[in-house]
């Protein structure tokens, strides 16, 4: 509020008072607007402030978010990337078994189709017995090529052998030779045992489980509580005061925050622990390959995919123990093991036993 202003009477005397508060009226003016400028200016720089913090939190409020939505796009792509490897495993998986179903139902109908003849036809004993011998020898070739094996056309040849032995008819002695030299060729010749080597990959799936990565390694270091040393003398440890004490406890906290290692390999060193699960996963996925392939006798794909593993082993996890040394070993191994390698050839008995079906 503006005060009253009280006129008073002035004397004729003083003219020159009035004049100087006509000037003074201005000046204060002046000073008022100036302070009120000053003001606004001071609320508008607090304004320009306020604002430019909020801007930028809301930059990085953004960014924040970007990053999130590309890690979120990153993960859902490896996850429909996994489901459809998985859908083409399965469906491989399908298709093969559906391949050995139709082959072991067209040796059911071999076999079948066998007996009924030997059934049908009339012969003497020696030529029921040759005809016998000679369809279990067939089926017994088949199912070794099928299951990779030469237990069952060894087996065949084994039981052909003693039942020939038994009858001791000297037409069939050419087949007994016969018999006994692939017999002796079988034995010496080295094929792949598909079995332990299904074993051994089995072995190796169990082993991954517990295998250390090399993200991993130190940390069993770490827990190991460190040794104390022991004091000199009983006097030494009496006269130890309660600040020495603690002083070697927060020195022994200190000296445990910086561990210092040599990394060989920072992409394995560097992975991060959530990635740990699909290491694993996908090791194991290579090993239920080399495992398919084994089993559909496909050498080459058993053999890339063995040296996959390996490398997998060598570069994610920790080979220096003896763990690791273990498995890589029995890696090594099931690649050496695993070698393309053609089953026997039966053709001299045969040949023996269709002669001796001819009568010649």
């Amino acid at each position: 509020m503006k005060p009253e202003h009280v006129e008073t009477p002035l004397s004729p005397a003083t003219p020159n008072a009035a004049h100087e508060v006509d000037q003074a009226l201005p000046v204060v003016a002046s000073l008022t607007s100036a302070w009120w400028t000053r003001s606004v200016a001071v609320l508008a720089c607090v304004g320009a402030v306020g604002v430019g913090a909020m801007w930028f939190k809301l930059s990085g409020i953004q960014e924040q978010l970007a990053r999130q939505s590309a890690d979120t796009g990153s993960q859902a792509v490896e996850a429909r990337l996994s489901a459809k490897q998985a859908e083409e495993l399965a469906r491989e998986t399908a298709a093969r078994l559906a391949v050995t179903d139709a082959k072991l139902s067209e040796v059911s109908l071999q076999r079948s189709q066998l007996e009924e003849l030997m059934q049908s036809l009339s012969r003497s004993r020696d030529e029921n017995l040759v005809v016998d011998i000679e369809s279990a020898i067939r089926l017994a070739q088949q199912q070794s090529q099928l299951t990779g094996s030469v237990q069952p056309l060894l087996a065949a040849l084994k039981s052909a052998e003693q039942r020939l032995t038994k009858v001791a008819q000297p037409r069939l002695a050419p087949v007994l030779r016969a018999v006994a030299r692939d017999i002796e060729r079988i034995k010496a010749t080295a094929v792949t045992d598909t079995p332990s080597l299904l074993i051994k990959l089995d072995e190796l799936v169990n082993a991954v489980d517990n295998l250390p990565l090399l993200n991993a390694v130190g940390g069993a270091a770490m827990d190991k509580p460190a040794p104390v040393k022991p004091e000199s003398t009983w006097a030494s440890a009496i006269s130890a005061s309660w600040w020495e004490h603690t002083l070697a406890g927060v020195w022994d906290d200190v000296r445990g925050l910086i561990r210092v290692s040599r990394v060989d390999r920072p992409e394995a060193s560097l992975l991060a622990p959530d990635q740990s699960y699909f290491v694993r996963e996908n090791l194991k996925l290579r090993i239920l390959n080399v495992r398919l392939g084994l089993l559909a006798r496909h050498f080459e794909v058993v053999r890339s995919d063995l040296n996959l593993v390996i490398r997998d082993l060598t570069q994610y996890f920790d080979t220096l123990n003896r763990q690791g040394q273990t498995t890589l070993a029995l890696a090594r191994e099931v690649l050496a093991q695993a070698k393309q390698t053609e089953l026997p050839r039966v053709d001299d008995t045969l040949a023996a036993l269709t002669t001796a079906t001819a009568g010649r």
